[in-house]
């Protein structure tokens, strides 16, 4: 799977998670993309390096969807503490 294959999964993967932790979110519909595409590269990167679960070269496998989804959720989760009530304070 090359770099846009990689990048497709992050968008889809980046949007499964916005769907499973709905809300708004600080940064708007392209940064929760942006960050969603970041955390399923970091799940996927974490599945490899410390999880012993190498990152399959096909699309559709589940191992790497919910590695990508989970990072993705991380990252989400991670923003909204950080970064979360930047738009209340306006």
């Amino acid at each position: 799977m090359g770099i846009i294959g990689w990048i497709i999964l992050g968008l889809l993967a980046g949007a499964i998670a916005k769907f499973l932790l709905p809300g708004r979110d600080p940064g708007g519909l392209i940064g929760t993309t942006l960050i969603g595409v970041a955390g399923s590269f970091i799940g996927g990167w974490i599945s490899s390096r410390w999880l012993d679960r190498p990152i399959s070269t096909e699309f559709y496998d589940g191992a790497t969807w919910i590695a990508a989804i989970g990072g993705a959720l991380v990252l989400l989760i991670a923003y909204r503490i950080f970064f979360g009530d930047s738009r209340s304070r306006r």
